[in-house]
């Protein structure tokens, strides 16, 4: 766990996400959708969530931030891979962090945590999407030292549960 000190009156803590953590992760993500004018396309459940954060063959990893041990913020990734690079990376799918608690420095904090990660392990690179009308969080990411690739577009295919 890393206790982070970014506002006098309340020590925040930024640790590995660990069973038992699900619901208050889906909370967030929750918020996330809401905050993203995409909750209509939340289908995915807390069962669902645990068991590919903890299960047998774990296909993500979360950060938790927890403030007065309240979850205030999260980031969730996983391991992808550069056949440019040859080399692992780490996709950050979400960051997030509450609205009433943002400006504290808890959004950088948990992407630090999550680039000290990928480092680490010998990650080629850390990448991320961001919507774009979200301008803060563009500005953010830049002040982070990211660059905002103007040539790339996301690609999806959705599957739901009938095929």
């Amino acid at each position: 766990m890393t206790k982070v000190s970014l506002d006098p009156a309340n020590d925040v803590s930024i640790r590995a996400a660990r069973p038992g953590d699900e619901q208050a992760i889906f909370g967030l993500i929750r918020a996330l959708a809401v905050f993203e004018h995409l909750e209509h396309t939340l289908s995915g459940d807390v069962q669902a969530l645990a068991t590919h954060l903890f299960g047998e063959r774990p296909a993500a990893e979360a950060l938790l931030a927890e403030c007065a041990g309240q979850a205030v913020g999260f980031a969730l990734f996983f391991t992808s891979y550069s056949t440019f690079l040859t080399r692992p990376g780490i996709y950050l799918e979400d960051l997030f962090v509450l609205e009433s608690h943002r400006g504290r420095g808890i959004g950088k904090a948990l992407l630090s945590a999550v680039r000290e990660r990928a480092q680490a392990r010998g990650a080629g690179r850390l990448e991320w999407s961001v919507l774009d009308w979200n301008e803060n969080a563009i500005e953010f990411y830049r002040r982070f030292g990211a660059d905002v690739l103007p040539d790339w577009r996301i690609c999806r295919i959705v599957f739901n549960d009938k095929g």
